[in-house]
């Protein structure tokens, strides 16, 4: 806190009187008092006058005594949010970086070309149907949403039976996009196999290109998950990866539609 104030240039420090200096370095060493200090308090403190005050404010950049205590309140305020991520418990500090290096990795995983073919064959379909099970179902039903708003025919199924029904009567001119965050879950599985056998173009967002999902599927678009998760015990892993990867594919397709 005590350097954030006081960048002053040599040629200005060298015109202050000794008086001056002085105040300047009794401000410097009592910063944190100075922003609820009035003028005739500090005047009294440092036991100069109110015009030497004002005077110095004035030849270091200040209009006057109240608009250098703003400006120390809002400096301080600053210096203290930058500082705010220095101060956080290291492993709250893990859980962040862990989350960036997931969102930067899955980024770099996309290939600009897949992305405009995807796009493409999701502008040329008809009907657009979106699986997910379980925390994978938020992402398909945001990108149904989205692709209705967008003016596209598109619904959402995350009922095992209703996804298996589905995918036998599937036509050749829809598509259909699974949300699987394994690439393995047994009745997306078993839609795909479907609706290769019929060579229906069929999208995945997975985490796993060897799984099930990403070696059936026609566009397989992969994000990169981390190995650490903190409810080991449950099957609730985050789905930023995929998360990631449908707002780039729904970005794009906007863009597409401008």
């Amino acid at each position: 806190m005590s350097n954030i104030l006081f960048d002053i240039p040599a040629n200005t420090y060298k015109t202050l009187s000794e008086t001056e200096k002085y105040l300047l370095e009794y401000i410097h060493n009592h910063l944190d008092e100075i922003s609820s200090m009035s003028i005739v308090k500090l005047s009294e403190h440092a036991n100069v006058s109110t015009a030497t005050i004002v005077r110095l404010m004035q030849k270091i950049g200040y209009d006057g005594y109240t608009s250098f205590k703003y400006s120390l309140k809002e400096k301080v305020k600053l210096s203290d949010d930058n500082n705010e991520m220095e101060n956080i418990d290291q492993k709250i500090k893990h859980a962040i970086q862990k989350n960036e290096h997931e969102v930067l990795k899955t980024i770099q995983l996309q290939s600009i070309g897949q992305i405009e073919d995807a796009v493409q064959k999701i502008d040329d379909a008809e009907k657009i149907f979106v699986f997910g099970r379980g925390f994978s179902e938020m992402i398909a039903k945001e990108m149904t949403i989205k692709l209705q708003l967008m003016g596209k025919n598109c619904e959402e199924h995350n009922d095992p039976n209703i996804i298996r029904i589905k995918s036998r009567n599937i036509q050749p001119n829809e598509i259909a996009i699974f949300v699987s965050l394994n690439g393995e879950t047994e009745e997306l599985v078993e839609a795909c196999k479907n609706l290769n056998i019929r060579q229906i173009t069929t999208i995945a967002l997975t985490t796993r290109f060897d799984s099930s999902l990403g070696q059936m599927s026609e566009m397989t678009f992969v994000g990169y998950k981390g190995t650490q998760s903190y409810f080991p015990d449950y099957e609730v892993r985050s789905r930023l990866p995929l998360s990631v990867i449908s707002r780039i594919l729904l970005d794009a397709y906007a863009i597409r539609m401008l």
